[in-house]
């Protein structure tokens, strides 16, 4: 019963963080493109929240639990699916961790422009273009990650 436990912690936390961070991209990615500041700084605001709410345990439940399946299992921490598992996974977390940084700084600014009726700054945008890429090597970790977990290719 342990091990099926533990199975469905590390499932139930890769969706949530999977689904907060695809959710979180569409609808702050969108509402930017409104170019409405008050729209913006609204999305942007619940984004970083959902970012601490969501993001940030699962980030770290998931190797936790993610270790514990491979002792359970008695896979080896040497096996390639593995390896690759877990550099891509601090690969979705390295461009994660600088996202987040933007994300607050882009809910500034949008409150800025919101509370002064002024249009988004050029940094905003800035940042944006950034945000989307990092956003996209991450999603794209992340996936195979998924595909690793569930096939365990040897």
């Amino acid at each position: 019963m342990e091990y099926l436990v533990v199975k469905w912690l590390h499932i139930l936390s890769s969706t949530l963080l999977f689904g907060t961070g695809l959710g979180s991209a569409f609808y702050m990615f969108f509402a930017s493109l409104t170019r409405d500041a008050r729209v913006v700084a609204t999305v942007v605001r619940y984004v970083v929240i959902a970012d601490y709410a969501f993001t940030t345990p699962t980030i770290i439940i998931q190797p936790l639990t993610g270790l514990y399946l491979i002792h359970l299992a008695g896979f080896p921490l040497t096996s390639k699916w593995i390896v690759v598992s877990f550099a891509l996974y601090f690969l979705a977390g390295a461009c994660w961790l600088p996202v987040v940084w933007m994300q607050i700084k882009m809910r500034d600014m949008a409150a800025a422009a919101s509370a002064n009726g002024t249009e988004l700054p050029q940094r905003y945008w800035t940042f944006l273009r950034w945000w989307v890429a990092l956003g996209i090597v991450a999603f794209c970790a992340l996936v195979v990650v998924f595909y690793l977990m569930v096939a365990k290719p040897s």
